[in-house]
C-alpha cells in the first residue's frame, strides 16, 4: 500500500511539556533496538514480552518483514518518551500493535495511542481499528476507559497472541472517541510545528533510567 506519511505534530501535555511526534526513520532503528533490549528485561506489567515484540517489530521494518507498518515516536527535547505503531491489513482495516510510554507524567501513553488512532482513522480513513491490550494498564486505559466494543472470540482474534479484539469504527471514532481522547490529554494535535521544537528534537536520545 502507498500509505500517506505521518505529518509531524506536537501535543501540549497536561503537565505543560511539549511532546513532539514524528515518524521513525531507518537511522533511529539501532538506537531503539538497544533501548528495547533493556525494556525486555523488566518483569513488570508484561514489559518483558511487550519489549520483545516491539524489538521484533522495529527489526522487521529494517529487514522488510512486516506489511504496511507505521511507527510514531514521541520526543520531549530530544528524549525518547513514547512509542506507538501499527500496520494495515488492507485499506479498510488497521491493526494497532503497541503503545509504550517511558515517562509517567503528562499522559504520554494516551497521547501516543491517540496519535496512531488519528493516523489510521482520520488520515488514512480506515473503516476499523483493531487493538488488543497485553498489559492491565493498557486495558484499563484504552479498552475499559474508552468503552471500546469487542469482536466475538474466538471467531475473531488479534494477531498479538490470539487475544480478544477491541475495535473502533468510523462512527465510534467521530461520535465519541476522538473528542474523548482530546479531553483526556488536554489538547489536540498541532500540525504546525514551530522551528524551535523541531530543533530541540533534532537528535534522538534514550532515557538513562527506565521510568516504567
Amino acid at each position: 500500500m502507498q500509505l500517506p506519511p505521518w505529518p509531524e505534530a506536537t501535543f501540549q501535555l497536561k503537565d505543560g511539556r511539549t511532546l513532539y511526534l514524528r515518524s521513525m526513520t531507518e537511522d533511529d532503528i539501532p538506537t531503539l533496538l538497544g533501548f528495547m533490549e533493556r525494556v525486555m528485561k523488566v518483569e513488570k506489567d508484561f514489559y518483558d514480552i511487550v519489549g520483545v515484540r516491539v524489538y521484533g517489530e522495529i527489526l522487521a521494518v529494517k529487514r522488510k518483514r512486516i506489511k504496511d507498518a507505521f511507527t510514531i515516536l514521541g520526543l520531549i527535547d530530544g528524549e525518547f518518551v513514547g512509542f506507538a505503531n501499527g500496520r494495515f491489513w488492507n485499506k479498510d482495516l488497521a491493526i494497532s500493535l503497541h503503545t509504550m510510554a517511558f515517562s509517567r507524567r503528562g499522559r504520554v501513553g494516551w497521547a501516543m495511542y491517540y496519535a496512531k488512532t488519528y493516523y489510521a482513522m482520520e488520515i488514512c480513513k480506515a473503516k476499523e481499528w483493531w487493538s488488543t491490550f497485553e498489559s492491565y494498564n493498557g486495558w484499563r486505559m484504552a479498552g475499559l476507559a474508552m468503552a471500546q466494543p469487542t469482536k466475538p472470540w474466538p471467531e475473531y482474534q488479534h494477531e498479538l497472541g490470539g487475544a480478544k479484539v477491541f475495535y473502533v469504527n468510523q462512527d465510534h471514532w467521530n461520535i465519541q472517541l476522538k473528542q474523548y481522547l482530546v479531553d483526556a490529554v488536554g489538547n489536540d494535535l498541532n500540525f504546525d510545528v514551530p522551528e524551535e521544537v523541531r530543533k530541540a528534537n533534532a537528535v534522538l536520545r534514550v532515557p538513562e533510567t527506565l521510568e516504567l
